[in-house]
């Protein structure tokens, strides 16, 4: 153990604790009057108020040498972990002969050789006073999604800065994420490497000026600038003679001394049901971890979003009924009636319950390297639920560095954008500002499940209390009967000169002689009135899609079979549109060509242009055209005559 003279605990990065130290390291503890001891103080940790923060900023900036100093000057290293530190200082050589505080944060071992953080390290520890957990965050602007990812759960963020280099872009954009995104209250402004200026006050104070000016502009209530060298470790756990003119706090006095509101003390009991808990026929329970109020025996609760009511007849903790549960605390609920309750759904205080909503506006910051397109459809996942949702508008995109709105039409990798979006099913939610478990939320890519966004939900959007489903006493099935077949819809896609709309009016020509009622949406056709502001760059793309699939939904609900003749180059897309449909009524048609042939039979000159770049964005040259991976008919249009294409359509309709 390293010298201390008092008790500590530290823990590993999911905030366990690992191990008790007493300031008597050569008594072990053996007798009763110890075991009390220890007792007792596991009793007070436990009761000590508990501080998540980050540490973030541009790169090189020094933190990770800041939390690893802290963690070493505030004698919360064992003697294998001094050790250890030691030996990889003297491997990795980034301080020459003295020990790299920064290594007891970087793990991985592209961290270590680079010298820069990748992944958020956690570290936990506490004081006498408090406990914290730290989430080291990386400073490179490739790594910004691992930032905010770190600030999710912060209640306060240390913001260093390089006093040689001052407020920088990444600065800005962190101090925005963590404030104006996560809604982060308390920040620190660490101006780091004073050592390297000479600790020269006129530094310092101009960028403590420069800062204060962001903070108004971003609207961050509690701002500390704090003059320290994590290296040197000023200002660090007290007041440093080399800074006389500072008259403020140590950081880790601050960090101890800070109050942080609690936020989920303002609303009655939310609790997202995570399991239901069905161990026998007698016992049915819904587990979640408490995101807002207070659980007790008796309490009248209402399910979301079915509306269902009910009471709470028993609270269960990890070691039995409790009288009460609080935020924070995972508790399984037994309810007095028998009602319909899933994961995903919120129990919440009958008498203070949440709105619900399926359209909402939000801030997005874009986390993946394709970028975001109204209209493309992604999963949602809001606390424990999961739902279809799609961006249907960008209102502007932000500039972090001078918060100016900016026109946009798709965000790019580590952008954020204000955004209206559109849930396939209403959900019970709250603004983030209000409850975090509540308001923030994830996109997930629907092809390969990556995280693509985070976001928090600002409002509900108004127009959503306005629209409601009308009834309307003759229905699809109604107007099929009538018209003697099974609604359908045909989706033609491939490359341009492919033949899709040939065989496309084949096939319409057949089922009319049939006397089937049908339709054709040609994509050419579609563009001359209804998609007729559309171009063709990505976005726009989408949005045609988007409009046609709702145009054949109508149609298919009027009992009609629709041929629908469309590039449509995005398997995302075709997705979207099918999913429009009941099972069975969507039939994916793959006319295939190699790229090769549809040139050649170019009787439009399409290709010939988008080759000499007056055509940009065309599909199959400059814009990708990705395949159908399983249609339900897929068409050699190379080999195969019309005739013996219509037939295949036809056999797969079972007419």
């Amino acid at each position: 153990m390293g010298s201390s003279d008092s008790s500590f605990v530290i823990g590993d990065s999911k905030g366990q604790a690992t191990a008790v130290a007493s300031s008597n390291h050569e008594s072990p503890i053996t007798n009763d009057g110890a075991d009390s001891a220890v007792s007792a103080y596991l009793r007070q940790h436990e009761s000590k108020p508990l501080l998540r923060f980050i540490t973030c900023g541009s790169v090189d900036d020094g933190k990770s040498t800041l939390i690893g100093r802290l963690l070493y000057e505030s004698k919360r290293l064992f003697d294998d972990q001094l050790a250890a530190l030691e030996a990889d200082s003297r491997r990795h050589g980034t301080q020459g002969e003295r020990i790299d505080y920064a290594l007891l944060l970087d793990g991985l071992a592209a961290e270590r050789e680079q010298g820069i953080t990748i992944d958020v390290a956690y570290r936990y520890f506490d004081t006498e006073k408090r406990k914290f957990i730290v989430a080291d965050c990386p400073g490179h602007e490739q790594y910004t999604r691992n930032m905010a990812t770190g600030a999710s759960t912060a209640d306060l963020a240390v913001v260093l800065v390089d006093a040689r280099k001052g407020l920088l872009a990444q600065t800005r954009r962190h101090s925005y994420i963590v404030s104006s995104l996560l809604g982060i209250r308390h920040v620190v402004l660490a101006v780091n490497k004073m050592d390297l200026v000479g600790y020269d006050r006129a530094v310092f104070e101009q960028i403590a000026t420069g800062y204060r000016a962001l903070a108004a502009q971003l609207g961050i209530p509690d701002v500390q600038v704090i003059p320290l060298s994590a290296l040197e470790g000023d200002n660090l756990l007290q007041r440093s003679p080399n800074t006389p003119w500072y008259d403020g706090p140590a950081l880790l006095q601050h960090l101890e001394s800070v109050e942080v509101e609690d936020g989920q003390a303002r609303t009655g009991l939310r609790l997202p049901v995570q399991w239901v808990n069905r161990p026998n026929q007698d016992f049915r329970g819904f587990a979640g971890t408490i995101a807002a109020g207070v659980a007790r025996p008796g309490d009248p609760v209402v399910v979301l979003p079915s509306a269902r009511r009910s009471t709470i007849a028993q609270v269960l903790g990890p070691d039995g009924p409790l009288e009460r549960a609080g935020a924070g605390q995972a508790v399984t609920l037994t309810l007095a009636d028998e009602i319909d309750v899933s994961r995903g759904d919120l129990i919440a205080a009958a008498g203070d319950p949440p709105a619900v909503a399926d359209q909402f506006a939000a801030h997005v910051l874009w986390m993946s390297d394709a970028p975001l397109l109204p209209g493309r459809p992604y999963w949602l996942k809001i606390g424990t639920r999961t739902v279809a949702a799609s961006v249907s508008e960008i209102k502007h995109r932000v500039d972090v560095n001078t918060q100016e709105h900016l026109a946009a039409k798709r965000l790019e990798l580590n952008e954020v954008g204000y955004c209206n979006l559109s849930l396939e099913e209403p959900i019970p939610f709250a603004s983030y500002a209000e409850n975090r478990t509540l308001g923030g939320f994830i996109l997930i890519d629907r092809q390969n499940n990556d995280t693509v966004a985070a976001g928090t939900l600002d409002f509900a959007l108004r127009r959503a209390d306005n629209v409601h489903w009308q009834h309307l006493d003759v229905d699809k099935a109604a107007r099929a009967r009538i018209k003697g077949q099974v609604p359908k819809v045909l989706w033609f896609t491939g490359l341009s000169g492919a033949g899709k709309s040939t065989v496309a009016n084949l096939v319409d020509k057949r089922l009319h002689a049939l006397g089937y009622h049908t339709f054709v949406l040609d994509g050419d056709n579609v563009r001359h009135g209804l998609n007729r502001d559309l171009g063709f760059t990505d976005e726009d793309r989408v949005e045609n899609i988007r409009r046609v699939a709702e145009v054949a939904k109508l149609m298919t609900d009027a009992g009609l079979i629709v041929l629908v003749s469309f590039i449509s180059p995005f398997r995302a897309e075709r997705r979207m549109a099918r999913e429009r449909f009941a099972p069975g009524e969507f039939v994916e048609v793959f006319v295939d060509v190699p790229l090769e042939v549809a040139e050649a039979r170019d009787v439009k000159g399409l290709y010939r242009k988008a080759r000499a770049g007056l055509i940009p964005n065309f599909t199959g040259i400059d814009s990708p055209y990705e395949a159908p991976e399983q249609p339900e008919v897929h068409l050699a249009a190379d080999r195969d005559d019309p005739e013996a294409m219509v037939a295949q359509v036809l056999a797969a309709l079972d007419l």
